[in-house]
């Protein structure tokens, strides 16, 4: 039985609307997980049949840590009505914040430049051939560092600093769900003072 506990808990985490919520849990009967991951393939529609849209309105957040870190975002959205809504400005903070935290170099694993992954592959390869392992297993050990290297240094890849269950490409998944609307990180700067 669907109680309107398990609506808000679904509500709360992914800011869609109570129908929704209640159609994602009647669905998966009840599991929490599997309604997020049936609200998030539905998310993943709607960014798609919007992804010819322009993302021209947006907010651009700034954050300092201790005065030693500084971070620009620029998040882009459809709308202005999405732009300034308080829930939009807070995805804008979080990713500011992991920004800050987690120091990636770039948004999203197609903006990583061909010649550093062709470079990391072909070490990786090496080494793991210079250390006996068959073919095979280097090709699999290689695949292996360079999903962990999307993972750390690639944005929406990366673990949400606040639930690393999450990550922030899920993260912006739930306000396109929850909005109705293209959302996108169009860059971020990050400042550090040097040691």
């Amino acid at each position: 039985m669907i109680t309107t506990h398990d609506i808000k808990a679904l509500r709360e985490k992914t800011g869609a609307g109570v129908l929704d919520c209640r159609e994602a849990l009647t669905a998966s009967s009840g599991d929490l997980d599997k309604a997020l991951e049936a609200l998030r393939a539905k998310g993943a529609v709607v960014a798609e049949k919007r992804a010819h849209r322009d993302a021209v309105e947006g907010y651009i957040e700034a954050y300092g840590h201790a005065g030693r870190v500084g971070v620009l975002v620029e998040l882009r959205c459809e709308t202005d009505f999405v732009a300034e809504n308080a829930g939009f400005r807070g995805l804008a903070h979080e990713i500011a914040l992991q920004v800050a935290a987690q120091a990636p170099r770039w948004v999203s694993r197609e903006d990583v430049p061909g010649c550093i992954i062709d470079e990391m592959v072909a070490q990786e390869r090496e080494a793991a051939l210079a250390s006996g392992k068959s073919a095979e297993i280097a090709e699999r050990i290689v695949a292996g560092k360079l999903e962990r290297f999307y993972r750390e240094m690639c944005l929406l890849e990366q673990p949400y600093i606040r639930d690393d269950k999450e990550t922030i490409g899920g993260l912006i998944q739930d306000k396109v769900i929850a909005f109705n609307e293209k959302i996108l990180v169009h860059r971020f700067q990050r400042f550090e003072l040097a040691e």
